[in-house]
């Protein structure tokens, strides 16, 4: 039976590429009025597909936003595993369209890779997804039940998810999520995602005189807001890289040795960090290698910094104000709001009275890990190792996605993100794209990871 599963997918691949460029072709860009019917469009398009191989209850449900599509199956039975497949409609804009080799959505192939705006991210993705599904009805060996959930605002920040979520929790529910928006780290080292960070995101600004005044009369008198705030965002680390907020550490949970041996494994070395960076030297806690900086410990950045004359030639200017974008990534445990609140606690105990400042929250989201031993992550796991011959990485990402957070916090669902995107495929920028054998790939893993869960 898996094997007539295998055997349906390798005989229609060219039939599976035909499709995939029909939904490139779609313009589903989320951040453009402009492109509101075009969203609409993608939105039917993956809603008839899901029809097309036998889904059932298949809606386009509406949020404040883009609308959700989604649908289920339940042909396994009442006391069978749930299985929720996540994905994405939308796509990045393609600016700047004159570096793009070819129509961003005309799909080309070129040598080994798929050109086109969502190639990688994500439809491809939520594609070989259903692919499998297909393929795995089709030979009878689809033993557990299904939901689907493909939003159309993930690149605009999930904006109306998390509501839509919470209003329909009930019908939600499942075992865990297959989130096919990871990636891999490269085509030959199979992957799965069980950590993402969260997210404090504030601006910072710093006043001063009540309008911009002449350094020659007023510089050494008046307290310059751009300085002051260099050296409060200078106080935030100390020499070695910690941060300096109070009670910033109190929650962050140790590591175990099982975990940093699973970052050890990880294959990225420090000199592939600095090609691919180009920086003379890697910065951060030393006690801790650079997997587990991004992976496993909490940052502050300084995301942006504004004030004062910023033109081409001289102004000699005391700028009245200044201002910081400032981010915190964030590890399981930590609450965004009370890091916000310590932020706040050491500009007061740090700034001067030379000045007036204010901190705005703009933006957070919550850390979430996912259960290694969960049913999910081993059929995938062993689904992997099938397919490339090799235990997979377990890698925790320093990133934050929302709708993880929120099917955690709302339905108590964990997500198994993985996805066959490579790091190189130009997702968001220009000639983005597909490496289509690591994609084909991805196909046969997901109806093995369906075998495996079957039986």
């Amino acid at each position: 039976m898996l094997t007539t599963a295998l055997e349906y997918a390798h005989q229609n691949k060219e039939n599976f590429l035909a499709q995939l460029k029909e939904i490139l072709a779609i313009p589903s860009i989320s951040t453009l009025n402009e492109n509101n019917q075009d969203m609409q469009r993608g939105a039917e398009w993956v809603a008839a597909k899901l029809r097309s191989i036998g889904m059932e209850k298949v809606q386009i449900m509406p949020t404040g936003g883009h609308p959700v599509v989604y649908g289920e199956w339940n042909g396994a039975g009442k006391n069978a595993m749930t299985m929720m497949i996540y994905g994405h409609y939308d796509v990045q804009p393609v600016d700047p369209i004159e570096l793009w080799t070819s129509d961003p959505f005309k799909a080309e192939v070129r040598g080994e890779n798929l050109y086109a705006r969502g190639s990688s991210d994500m439809k491809a993705q939520v594609m070989a997804s259903i692919y499998a599904v297909e393929s795995a009805l089709r030979a009878g060996i689809l033993k557990v039940n299904l939901k689907w959930l493909i939003e159309g605002e993930e690149e605009i920040g999930s904006e109306h998810l998390g509501e839509f979520i919470k209003n329909h929790k009930d019908m939600l529910k499942a075992d865990f999520c297959l989130n096919p928006d990871a990636g891999m780290i490269g085509p030959d080292k199979p992957s799965i995602t069980t950590g993402l960070r969260g997210l404090m995101y504030s601006e910072l600004r710093v006043y001063g005189p009540s309008k911009d005044l002449h350094s020659g009369l007023f510089g050494g008198t008046i307290h310059n807001p751009a300085q002051a705030l260099i050296e409060l965002v200078a106080g935030m680390h100390d020499k070695n890289g910690k941060v300096t907020l109070p009670g910033f550490y109190d929650k962050v949970r140790k590591l175990s040795k099982k975990e940093r041996e699973e970052f050890k494994r990880l294959p990225t070395t420090n000199k592939e960090l600095l090609s691919m960076t180009g920086v003379p030297a890697l910065w951060g806690e030393p006690q801790f290698i650079p997997a587990e900086r991004v992976g496993a410990r909490p940052t502050l950045e300084i995301n942006g910094l504004l004030s004062g004359f910023t033109g081409q030639g001289s102004k000699t200017v005391l700028p009245a104000w200044a201002m910081a974008k400032i981010s915190c990534r964030l590890v399981p445990d930590q609450d965004p709001d009370e890091v916000f609140k310590q932020l706040k606690a050491y500009l007061k105990k740090n700034a001067p009275k030379t000045i007036k400042w204010e901190l705005t929250s703009l933006h957070n989201a919550g850390a979430a890990l996912t259960d290694v031993n969960n049913a999910g992550v081993q059929a995938l796991a062993k689904a992997q190792q099938t397919m490339w011959g090799r235990k997979p990485y377990f890698a925790r990402e320093g990133g934050s996605i929302g709708v993880v957070v929120q099917l955690q916090q709302y339905v108590g669902v964990d997500s198994i993100l993985c996805g066959f995107g490579l790091p190189d495929d130009n997702a968001h920028s220009p000639n983005e794209k597909l490496h289509l054998p690591t994609w084909y790939k991805g196909i046969d893993t997901l109806i093995h990871m369906i075998h495996n869960l079957s039986s």
